[in-house]
């Protein structure tokens, strides 16, 4: 697709309504309000921003730049005079054919760290003063490229405080775990390849455990990943439970056991009867599994998952009121670590992957603790009813001009809608942030002098990546953030 056609429609006349002599607009994109986010999102976590340039760049480059200025042109022209109704002036965009780069300057906090709401993350400027309409030309794919994986890493990192907290207070000797604790099962549920690649970094970013297999790619090529970058194990799915047929369920339990007689193996265990494989068949096979060298993972995913991995009383007696952590624990048993709490024998262990909420690993957590269980006896697949089930609204991300040079002279800009609650009052003028005491604090309306100091540092000036950041150096700053 023509590389001019990734805006919203409106765009295109844009370059015409700024006033007479306007040769500069600046921009910013900010997160401005945490009203539809997860309890205890205050802040966001800085991540996408080289994927999002290194993809926008590499686009042009092929679907604009590279290909004949008379034929991309003249396609732009025909389109948008069809949908215009009128006969559309193309200079503007010969003009940046002619010119062979994106003529932009932006500048980014570093990924990885947590930023505060309204404090601006990411700004855009243009470098030649013909193109002007640039900046705002391209808010649009950056506004729907970014929100994505800023939001998703956000709701990981406080899934990871969730799972930290309780295993701090139930399991400090296995703190590692929470690494894996919480695993991507998104990918089949987002809208669409892109939605499911930007969300999953995102996610891969804070935690280590994924089954979105284009992560890795994603990684290597924007992030310049090494090694490892996500892993899984080996997992049933219900179509291979089903084909063992029902009558013989404990039969496809042996044949698994038999194919993959080491490491981790998750197998999906209510196609049926969750209750009878766990109080039936696992006893029958507690030798088998106890003799494995590995790890025999129980994965229901279906009701509600608080009720079904804790149970539903505190002291029951059947099956459904023990839940599935106790269960296991009646089979297999385990140790207690020196904070008093029930870890599960090393041979065996329990993932839930179907609708999970930082709310429900939440109440999944406390109601093992209540019950005695460490919290680090069961991993949670965080799915698209966590990922998918956000908008750019989730934390009223935003790209607003704050600041625009007309005839020589710097106007300083603003929106503030007396109709608004306060949320959608941008910035106002050139932006400065810097960071005290660990805190990332925005200053409005400096000067060009200012605004070249502070924490905002150039990730992208007329089509040349600086101070590229990889995979590490991201996770790192996140694991250091917790």
């Amino acid at each position: 697709m023509n590389a001019l056609l990734l805006t919203d429609g409106y765009k295109t006349g844009h370059h015409q309504q700024y006033p007479k002599g306007t040769d500069e607009v600046y921009s910013n994109w900010t997160p401005r309000s945490n009203k539809y986010a997860p309890k205890g999102s205050n802040k966001v976590v800085s991540f996408g921003q080289q994927y999002v340039m290194q993809w926008l760049h590499e686009y042009f480059k092929i679907h604009f730049f590279s290909q004949p200025k008379e034929q991309v042109c003249i396609e732009i022209k025909e389109e948008l005079s069809l949908y215009l109704g009128t006969n559309y002036d193309v200079s503007h965009f010969e003009a940046l054919h002619d010119l062979q780069y994106l003529p932009i300057h932006v500048k980014s906090i570093p990924e990885g760290e947590e930023v505060n709401i309204r404090t601006a993350m990411l700004t855009v400027v243009n470098t030649h003063k013909e193109f002007y309409w640039v900046t705002n030309f391209l808010e649009t794919i950056l506004s729907t490229m970014l929100w994505q994986p800023m939001t998703s890493a956000t709701i990981a990192l406080n899934y990871k405080r969730i799972f930290k907290k309780w295993a701090s207070l139930t399991d400090l000797d296995n703190m590692g775990f929470i690494e894996f604790q919480g695993h991507d099962f998104s990918m089949r549920g987002m809208g669409g390849f892109e939605s499911a690649l930007a969300s999953g970094l995102g996610h891969g970013a804070v935690f280590m455990g994924s089954d979105t297999l284009p992560v890795i790619s994603g990684a290597r090529k924007y992030y310049q990943a090494k090694g490892f970058v996500v892993g899984s194990v080996n997992a049933t799915e219900h179509s291979v439970m089903c084909a063992g047929t029902k009558e013989d369920e404990i039969g496809t339990f042996i044949e698994l056991m038999q194919t993959y007689p080491t490491g981790i193996l998750s197998v999906v265990s209510d196609t049926w009867d969750l209750w009878k494989v766990l109080t039936q068949y696992l006893p029958v096979l507690k030798e088998e599994i106890l003799g494995r060298d590995g790890k025999l993972v129980v994965r229901p995913d279906s009701g509600d998952p608080v009720a079904i991995i804790c149970g539903t009383k505190v002291n029951g007696s059947s099956a459904q009121e023990k839940g599935v952590v106790e269960l296991l624990w009646d089979v297999f048993g385990g140790t207690v670590n020196a904070q008093g709490f029930k870890v599960l024998d090393s041979h065996i262990g329990a993932i839930y992957g179907d609708s999970i909420t930082t709310d429900r690993a939440e109440a999944i957590c406390a109601g093992l603790h209540a019950k005695g269980f460490a919290s680090t006896n069961v991993v949670l697949g965080i799915g698209s009813f966590t990922y998918q089930f956000n908008t750019r609204d989730t934390f009223g991300f935003a790209m607003k001009a704050t600041s625009v040079v007309v005839n020589g002279t710097r106007r300083d800009i603003f929106k503030d809608p007396i109709t608004d609650d306060g949320v959608k009052k941008s910035a106002n003028g050139l932006l400065r942030v810097d960071k005290v005491n660990g805190e990332f604090m925005m200053t409005e309306q400096v000067s060009r002098t200012e605004e070249k100091k502070g924490v905002l540092q150039t990730i992208y000036k007329n089509g040349i990546f600086q101070n590229e950041i990889n995979w590490s150096e991201i996770r790192s700053k996140i694991k250091e953030s917790l």
